[in-house]
């Protein structure tokens, strides 16, 4: 997709999952540390997850058709390139969200996991959490220096 309404299509939808990445991790840590939490939330949680696998690659496309019509810097390198990890971080808190689903689903059946699986599960949930906003923060900062550095003019 290139644009939506004449907007880069990129400077549209990078904005949802500027947003949805820290609101779904931050749900997920949630529900990964309070069971209660997870029983009223956890659809909620995997359905954003499931928006955010789909959504994240679609706004990294669009900024690579975006990225070949504006002179290339540095910054906006750097900024391509932590882009292009998104997706992985993305797919990462699905299968983190994923992994508090079959906790729910097992103790819904009063067929609990043991312990053990129930705290890596939620280790692992938060983080895969952690290190999507950290990565999203990342990327957001590259594109938010390319943007506003005064060189990114279109060739």
């Amino acid at each position: 997709m290139s644009t939506v309404l004449g907007l880069p299509a990129h400077v549209l939808f990078v904005h949802f999952v500027v947003v949805l990445i820290p609101l779904t991790a931050g749900l997920a840590i949630l529900c990964a540390v309070w069971p209660a939490a997870r029983r009223r939330l956890i659809w909620l949680v995997s359905a954003l997850a499931v928006a955010l696998a789909i959504l994240t690659p679609v706004t990294t496309e669009a900024g690579e058709w975006l990225e070949h019509r504006i002179n290339e810097t540095d910054i906006l390198r750097t900024h391509t390139t932590l882009g292009a990890t998104m997706p992985y971080f993305a797919l990462a808190l699905l299968i983190g969200v994923a992994l508090l689903t079959v906790i729910h689903l097992r103790e819904n059946r009063e067929r609990p996991l043991p312990t053990i699986v129930l705290v890596a599960f939620a280790a692992i949930t938060i983080l895969v959490s952690i290190a999507a906003v950290v990565q999203v923060y990342r990327v957001g900062d590259s594109g938010s220096r390319s943007a506003w550095s005064g060189e990114m003019a279109a060739d």
